[in-house]
């Protein structure tokens, strides 16, 4: 099971390392983090640093794609040399995945046209750019093996839907009992239409 994460300067970290906790446990896995060159990647934060271990173009299949968000999606958006890439590992997957404003690369890469699919909610306007139909959901699963997850922390559940696809619900609930993954949050804050406005006026103003 090789799993390629592609890391890209002003990647939001735990959008690729959340998913990566729990697909480094599925049978035969292979992990690859892979950029443009092999030198240190930092994220959105600008203190923590990722070692690729290939580059892009050394880098030609996947079973498991998957695209972290962050600034550096953004950024990235007409990078045709990391889009084209994209579509062509896309056409080796099993399974291709976002996280977050990952989904957006699918989307300028042209994996999204016509389909339901999820982001952060503050790129749903973009996400529909591309001619696909946001939706709040955590996360979407369409035919093709194409699932996007919604903002950040959902990359864990998509890598458990993804775990139970692979290996099967006890594996699954296995994996999630070896990181324990038990959420409760002591605010209910974590969505858009359950947010208060204070809560998101204080994000604007940052």
């Amino acid at each position: 099971m090789r799993i390629v994460v592609p890391v890209f300067d002003g990647f939001t970290s735990l959008d690729a390392i959340g998913p990566y906790e729990l697909l480094r446990m599925l049978p035969g896995a292979e992990v690859v983090f892979a950029a443009r060159s092999t030198a240190p990647v930092t994220d959105d934060a600008g203190w923590l640093t990722v070692i690729p271990s290939a580059t892009l173009d050394a880098t030609a299949s996947a079973d498991v794609l998957l695209v972290p968000g962050g600034p550096g999606a953004s950024r990235n958006l007409g990078n045709e040399a990391l889009l084209e890439w994209i579509r062509r590992i896309h056409a080796t997957t099993r399974w291709t995945t976002s996280v977050c404003t990952g989904s957006l690369l699918l989307g300028a890469a042209g994996l999204l046209d016509g389909l339901t699919a999820t982001t952060h909610w503050s790129a749903a306007g973009k996400l529909a750019s591309f001619g696909a139909t946001y939706t709040e959901q955590r996360v979407v699963e369409q035919p093709g093996g194409i699932i996007t997850s919604a903002g950040v922390s959902s990359g864990i559940d998509m890598a458990l839907r993804l775990a139970e696809l692979a290996a099967g619900r006890v594996a699954a609930e296995a994996f999630q009992l070896a990181i324990e993954y038990d959420p409760q949050p002591p605010f209910d804050s974590g969505a858009l239409s359950k947010a208060s406005q204070e809560a998101k006026d204080y994000l604007a103003a940052r």
